[in-house]
Parts: structure tokens; sequence; C-alpha cells
């Protein structure tokens, strides 16, 4: 397969009065692929493939009933039991793909906060300083504070006195 580039590189050589030997020397192809690209009225176009279907497609079904009534069978006894005879890793790669779609949320991940209940905050110098009054620089306080449902954030550098 040539590039678009390398299609219009081709019929400039050729255009050039290059032989189609010295064109493929110069491209880095085969003298056949010249041939072909300056036959082809039109650059060339890559489309992807139509997807094809695996060998993991027809217990699919299966698998997804068995993991829907125990989340945590592992793979070894799902392909006893649909009656898989190919690849065991091929069939534990499909297995650990669809697999979290069946298993329960953790508790400890699950982190929700109410709006307007909560706001983390935290205390801290600005770096290089910020000016005073006089507008000097100077280490002041920054209090920064932001919303736990949100994550809207508020910045206040506090007065030194």
């Amino acid at each position: 397969m040539i590039s678009l580039e390398e299609w219009a590189q081709i019929r400039y050589l050729r255009g050039q009065g290059l032989s189609l030997r010295k064109i493929a020397a110069e491209v880095g192809c085969a003298k056949k692929t010249v041939e072909k690209a300056l036959a082809s009225d039109s650059p060339p176009c890559y489309k992807p493939r139509d997807a094809k279907g695996t060998s993991f497609d027809p217990f699919e079904p299966q698998v997804r009933e068995l993991l829907a009534e125990t989340p945590q069978l592992n793979a070894k006894v799902l392909a006893q039991r649909v009656g898989w005879t190919g690849s065991d890793s091929w069939f534990r790669k499909h297995v650990a793909r669809i697999r979290p779609e069946y298993m329960p949320a953790d508790p400890v991940d699950t982190l929700t906060h109410a709006p307007g209940r909560e706001i983390q905050c935290d205390l801290t110098f600005a770096p290089g300083g910020l000016p005073d009054a006089d507008g000097v620089y100077r280490a002041l306080p920054v209090l920064v504070m932001a919303a736990s449902h949100s994550r809207c954030g508020v910045c206040a550098s506090l007065a030194h006195d």
C-alpha cells in the first residue's frame, strides 16, 4: 500500500520520463506497485475493514448469563460450562473484557457529596509572595476552598497586620 504522497511522487517521476524500475527504486516500492499507481485514475483511499466476528461471539450470550448469576465465576469454570474448546487465554481475554459490567460497585469506591454540605479547605503561602496594601511583595497566607460537590473553588488572601 502506498500513501497519497507516494502516489503523487510516482506520477510526477513518470512525467519526468523515469522508467518504472527507477521510479520503484526511488520511491522504495515494487515495480508492480508503480504500474498499478500509474494505471489508477484516482489516488489511493483506504477504508477500515468491516469487523468480523470472533470465535468467542457464539458463546458470549451464555457467558453473559452465567456472569449475571455469578460475577466472580472464574474463566476456567465458565469455559467448561459453555463448552469452549478453543484457546484458554483467548477465552480469558474476552471474559475479562465483559466481566466488569456484571461486578457490583465497590462500596469503598463510591463517594458522594451532597450539594452545599461540604467544602475542602487549605491554607498555604503563595510562591513568590503577594503584594500587600503598600505594593510590597510579602509571604501572605492564602485560604483555598473548594466545594466537594461542584468542585467550585475560591481563593482569598488573608491580610497580614
